[in-house]
């Protein structure tokens, strides 16, 4: 097997309202990530104007996402935080790997039959490639390994395989160039946590989502204190008490998603969680979650607050990191180029 320098890449998309999910889900992820691994954080614009965006808001939600990341602790100088319009080669690989992929394969994208709904041919041809742009942005910097939530799974199964194919397809080119037997890793998804899949505070069935029309199904990165432990102790939850055992929960999705909130909050398992609550009733089980969730995201969205009103440091941190990107990006378009038969200036 090829062997590849270990490197995790991940992008968040801004479209506004970031919430608990995406931070348990993704950023607090990123930031534990950064002591163990080289890391490159993407905040994925053009995966945004899949669905029309308003382009004043566009821009305040992409140094949103950056204000997210730095104030959760991403260090932007010992990895790179950029977005993902400023290095061209996202597009560029993109197209290629449109070339390599098969129609079969991008129709089965659940992500694409939700999001497109029943009205299919009104939906834009970017949301349909999605997945393919998903792949280059993962494959220009040529990660090894990329944090998903169980919705991503899919897309990155498909980035294994627009992998496999082009190594195989372009393999003897590839030798020929000295790249060995592949060219591109088989990126690998890092999935763990409790609460890799936030669900909504009001339905314990459904994602906690910022498309929800109720503000108190989810808890924005942005929300306050007592914002915070107004929707928390407003949370859909059953009579009976928390059960001791995890096995318990199984039915109760309310309660199992608000101990898995609290076990991803304090970074302990939810068996952790009902050795200590277990036998509580919710009124008591929630006054902890609140004190968690605050200690936790009130100084998360403080420092955001401060960072959105220095739009300028931002933009440099942005233009820092696509400029360290594009270096990777380069040498990788360079040796696709050569590999597929493309002629370039040398």
């Amino acid at each position: 097997m090829a062997q590849f320098k270990e490197l995790v890449f991940s992008g968040v998309q801004p479209t506004g309202n970031l919430h608990l999910g995406n931070y348990l889900g993704a950023i607090k992820r990123f930031v534990s990530m950064q002591d163990t691994h080289d890391c490159i954080y993407c905040v994925v614009d053009m995966h945004a104007i899949t669905v029309w965006q308003d382009p004043k808001e566009l821009a305040r939600q992409i140094r949103e996402v950056t204000a997210a990341f730095l104030a959760a602790g991403i260090d932007p100088k010992k990895h790179i935080v950029f977005n993902q319009s400023q290095v061209s080669g996202h597009a560029e690989l993109a197209w290629v790997f449109n070339c390599v992929a098969r129609m079969g394969w991008a129709s089965r994208m659940t992500q694409f039959k939700e999001k497109a709904g029943k009205d299919r041919e009104n939906a834009s041809v970017g949301l349909f490639a999605y997945p393919m742009l998903m792949a280059a942005d993962i494959l220009l910097y040529r990660a090894t390994h990329v944090p998903v939530g169980e919705d991503q799974k899919q897309h990155l199964e498909l980035t294994r395989d627009v992998a496999q194919k082009f190594n195989n397809d372009f393999s003897a080119s590839i030798a020929e160039h000295g790249f060995g037997e592949a060219f591109f890793p088989i990126t690998e998804p890092l999935i763990h946590g409790p609460a890799t899949r936030v669900m909504s505070l009001r339905d314990g069935a459904k994602k906690m989502s910022k498309s929800d029309p109720s503000d108190y199904s989810r808890i924005n990165l942005t929300d306050d204190a007592d914002t915070i432990a107004q929707k928390i102790r407003k949370a859909k939850t059953d009579p009976e008490p928390l059960p001791s055992e995890v096995e318990g929960l199984k039915a109760r999705p309310e309660a199992d998603n608000l101990v898995a909130i609290y076990a991803a909050l304090m970074d302990v398992t939810p068996e952790a969680v009902l050795a200590e609550h277990g036998g509580s009733q919710f009124s008591g089980f929630k006054t902890a979650l609140v004190d968690v969730a605050v200690s936790k995201l009130a100084p998360v969205a403080g420092e955001m607050r401060r960072l959105m009103a220095d739009p300028a440091h931002i933009d440099a941190v942005l233009v820092d990191g696509a400029d360290r990107a594009r270096g990777i990006a380069t040498e990788t378009m360079n040796a696709v180029k050569d590999i597929v038969g493309f002629v370039r200036a040398r």
